[in-house]
């Protein structure tokens, strides 16, 4: 049975200063590289150019986002140019990448920060140009006042309790049973992007409050970012459940393997939590050496992932994970480039939560469900 993740729309509309700010660039372009085309007055937002400044190539997850941002390009009439470092962890490289757009003086610019704090600066320049930013996948809380007019989102705290959720209730009867302390461990790429760090504290927050609920006591060790994060913090001495916390020095799937591999090799653990593609696929690079996950939770350690992708998704049909937690990428990409056009247009606009859905190897072929399996 799918849980389906908030679908609402917040409020925050970023009404003032609409107009303005598209007309603070009057640049558009005939292709996907450039901006250099003028667009002509009274188009009624035909010819707008967007620049999009993904966090990578990395992971299909943005493919699948720069097919919903090629398909509002299609239907509105507008153009775009996507770029993206190499890595996620590759954030000076963004940076460098959100600056040039910004140069490129365009009507609008679609951002997936790697880094929440590290954009700031160039936020403020793209306010003080009158360019208007929309961020998807990722929020910037922090962001200069009024320039970010909307942000596009999955619900990622409650993406992450969901998975807490698959896990806790195929493992509670062991912790019930165990004699000696076990481990749930938990693999996030970073310690820098919003929604990764919201859906990490998500799971953690999440399976605290199951194991409280029947009377276990929960630890959380690890990074000290996720860890200082923690609200009353367990004794990790006396615990019962240890939630350890990886997070690697890079973002790449071999180093979340390294780190997944450290959790996995310790005899007291019990499940694993990938919390992104390259997280996820990190536990299942590991488990090719290892040979530990699975979904008898007498033998094996029980595992959960979070996106798509076919090496997930073939472990999810497989029973090598029990299951994950896939977003909406072709539908925030979209959205990104609708709510710009509206900017444009002079139109109210506001946050957008996408929905995110549970998928395991009875679900995955659901009409609401295999849509978002990206490859």
């Amino acid at each position: 049975m799918k849980k389906r993740v908030l679908a609402v729309l917040l409020g925050g509309c970023m009404v003032a200063g609409l107009l303005a700010g598209c007309g603070g660039s009057s640049s558009s372009s005939s292709s996907d590289s450039s901006a250099d085309t003028k667009k002509a007055d009274g188009d009624s937002g035909k010819g707008y150019h967007f620049e999009v400044v993904v966090k990578s190539f990395q992971a299909s997850y943005w493919q699948a986002a720069v097919q919903g941002i090629e398909q509002a390009q299609e239907e509105l009439g507008v153009t775009t140019n996507t770029t993206g470092p190499n890595a996620e962890s590759d954030i000076a490289d963004q940076v460098n990448m959100l600056n040039n757009a910004i140069n490129q003086n365009p009507d609008g610019i679609a951002l997936a920060a790697c880094d929440q704090n590290s954009v700031i600066e160039a936020l403020q320049s793209a306010k003080d140009k009158g360019i208007p930013v929309v961020c998807f996948d990722s929020g910037v809380p922090d962001a200069p006042e009024g320039s970010v007019y909307a942000t596009v989102v999955t619900d990622n705290g409650g993406a992450g309790a969901i998975a807490a959720d698959k896990i806790y209730e195929a493992v509670k009867d062991k912790i019930a049973k165990a004699d000696g302390q076990v481990r749930v461990g938990e693999v996030n790429q970073d310690a820098t992007s919003a929604n990764i760090t919201e859906r990490g504290m998500g799971f953690v927050n999440r399976f605290i409050e199951l194991a409280k609920e029947d009377g276990k006591t929960c630890a959380v060790v690890g990074n000290d970012y996720y860890v200082n994060l923690v609200k009353d913090n367990g004794d990790a001495k006396k615990a019962d459940i240890i939630i350890e916390v990886a997070v690697p020095a890079q973002t790449t799937v071999e180093l979340c393997a390294t780190e997944a591999s450290n959790i996995m090799n310790k005899n007291d653990t019990i499940a694993m939590f990938g919390s992104n593609q390259v997280s996820a696929e990190g536990l299942l690079t590991a488990n090719q050496n290892l040979n530990v996950l699975g979904s008898d939770v007498e033998k094996n350690i029980v595992a959960a992932g979070f996106d798509a992708g076919s090496t997930i998704k073939a472990a999810v049909k497989d029973g090598t994970l029990i299951g994950a937690v896939t977003q909406s990428p072709f539908m925030q990409g979209k959205i990104s480039i609708e709510t710009l056009y509206d900017i444009c247009e002079g139109k109210e606009v506001k946050d957008v939560q996408t929905d995110g859905y549970w998928y395991d190897s009875t679900n995955m072929d659901d009409a609401d469900i295999s849509p978002n399996l990206y490859d």
